[in-house]
Formats: C-alpha cells, structure tokens, sequence
C-alpha cells in the first residue's frame, strides 16, 4: 500500500492507497517542528484503529509547501515504515511534464500535483481552482504542461484576517448569505466574503479563458468548493481528493 502525504500550510493530509482505492485518510494541524516520533505515534495508532498494520505500507510519497516538515516525514518513512520517501519537487522525482514558467524553481509542488492529477483525469487545457490557504487558479495545456496560474487569497484568510484586524468584528462561518444587503455586522460580512468571492472567481476563470483563448476545463478542489459552486457555475467537476489522486500519479510515473 502507498502513504501519499500533502503538507499545506494549514493542514497535513495523509491518505493511504491500496491499488487505485483510497482506504484510510487523516487530516493533522501542519507544525514544522513536529517530530518523526511524534507522527508515528499518531499515525500508526490510527492505522490500528483503521485495522491494518503499518508494516502493510511498501512506499510513501511526499508533496510540502513547509520545507521544515519534509526532513521529519522523511525520518518518519524510514524509521516506522521501513521505506525511502519520494518527495515532489527533489531531483529524483520525475513528474512527467514541462514546468513553462519564467521561474520554474517557484512553482509549488502542491500546484504542480494538482495539474497533473486534473490532466491525468480530465485532459486539457484546464484549470484547477484550489480552496486552501491561498485560492489557487493552476493552468495545465492540452499535453499536460504547467504554464502558470494565479494567486489570491485563501477565503480562511481573508475570513481571519477581518477578525484580527478589527477591534468589534467576529470570526464568521463562510456561508450564502439569505440577502445580498445584510442586516447586521455578521450578515454583512458573510455577503461581503460569500458574493466577493464568487465575483472573484468568476472574473478571473473567464479572464484566463479569454486569455488562453481555447476551451478549458476547470476542477475545483478544497474544502470551501462545494460552498461556492451553484454560484458560479463554471466548474466542470470537484475532486476532493485531487492533490491524493495526483500524487498517486506522480508515484506510478516514477515507478514505470
């Protein structure tokens, strides 16, 4: 069985193949100064739990937006799974596409994994929006190379910023407001998130349609997608498991 591991700046994910299936998945607060024992002795409990024996897993991969993490989930593998780790983003690790940026170095491994999974699926030219820290929007050709993207704000963020930047504002929940003109401070500040953000991402998928100037498929990924996807209407299919089913991927690429 295959451990892929997606750290994001907020939250880790672990999910754990056996072939194409996805059999046991776990989420985990992202800290760079977590140990290797300090993984194990969560990990390998809730394995456990799930019934299966951590011995079980044959290879494990890696993609990290948090360079500090990587050394301990590679001690972690090595250690409690008897196995080397393949890391998106180290020179071993052959992704199977071109990186056609101006600066290929800056592209992050969580947005190239994301491309390559939407590609792999759904062929392209696309476009893969990702609702995490930041709202990511990935453009993939129609051979599956990745050739930029946009960053915005993740609609988290924007929520807590507006929370610790103001002295009588509350944290809201990110929800569709019942009106478009609140009535409250909660009420407005929902609308303000809720129909910002749709705006946002309406403008910009039509703007990089018009741009690339063909037909382009858009995937949607992230917690917050289903929140916004009646809204919008642009979205061709949510993958919840996008950055998972893209490292299973990337794992069969190098493997072959």
């Amino acid at each position: 069985m295959l451990l892929a591991i997606d750290v994001g700046n907020t939250n880790s994910k672990f999910v754990v193949f056996d072939g194409d299936n996805i059999v046991a998945q776990w989420r985990l607060r992202t800290e760079a100064k977590r140990t290797a024992d300090e993984y194990a002795a969560w990990l390998t409990q809730l394995m456990h739990v799930q019934g299966f024996d951590p011995k079980s897993i044959s290879g494990a991969i890696l993609a990290s937006v948090v360079p500090p993490v990587n050394q301990h989930i590679r001690r972690l593998c090595e250690t409690y799974f008897g196995n080397g780790i393949l890391i998106v983003g180290e020179p071993d690790c052959e992704l199977g596409i071109k990186v056609l940026i101006d600066r290929p170095q800056e592209a992050g491994a969580d947005r190239l994994v994301g491309v390559i999974a939407g590609h792999t699926k759904y062929g392209g030219p696309l476009i893969t929006v990702d609702f995490g820290s930041a709202t990511t929007f990935d453009i993939a050709d129609k051979d599956g190379n990745f050739v930029g993207g946009v960053l915005a704000p993740g609609v988290e963020l924007t929520v807590e910023a507006f929370y610790l930047m103001t002295a009588r504002l509350p944290r809201i929940r990110v929800e569709k407001p019942a009106k478009v003109i609140g009535k409250g401070s909660v009420s407005a500040m929902q609308s303000g998130i809720f129909w910002g953000y749709v705006g946002l991402i309406d403008s910009l998928l039509r703007r990089i349609r018009a741009e690339y100037g063909e037909p382009m498929k858009v995937i949607a990924t992230g917690g917050l997608a289903n929140v916004f996807k009646d809204e919008i209407g642009l979205f061709d299919a949510i993958e919840p498991d996008l950055m998972s089913l893209g490292l299973l991927e990337v794992w069969r690429r190098n493997r072959k």
